[in-house]
């Protein structure tokens, strides 16, 4: 069976994607569809630490449990912190 995708996508950060992945990641799960989140590259600060030690952002963690699936860290394989102190300049 072919699996079919789903992307969403907006016009920059904070415009409600997340939200929207997860409305219809149970959406989706409440007709009977086996479904899961993913998401290549996040920067946050708000992390999800699994059993296991690794670190995926809050939202897609909320995703696989709204969507029944245990979460792992290859829904969101680069999970960037930012600096909360940048560096003193010279000058």
């Amino acid at each position: 069976m072919t699996a079919l995708t789903v992307m969403v996508q907006g016009t920059g950060s904070s415009v409600g994607k997340s939200l929207m992945a997860t409305a219809l990641c149970r959406m989706l799960r409440q007709d009977g569809y086996e479904v899961a989140s993913f998401k290549a590259q996040n920067m946050s600060l708000n992390s999800f630490v699994m059993p296991d030690g690794a670190e995926i952002r809050r939202s897609t963690a909320m995703q696989q449990q709204v969507a029944g699936v245990l979460p792992t860290a290859d829904m969101n394989p680069v999970l960037l912190k930012p600096n909360v102190n940048p560096p003193l300049r010279d000058g």
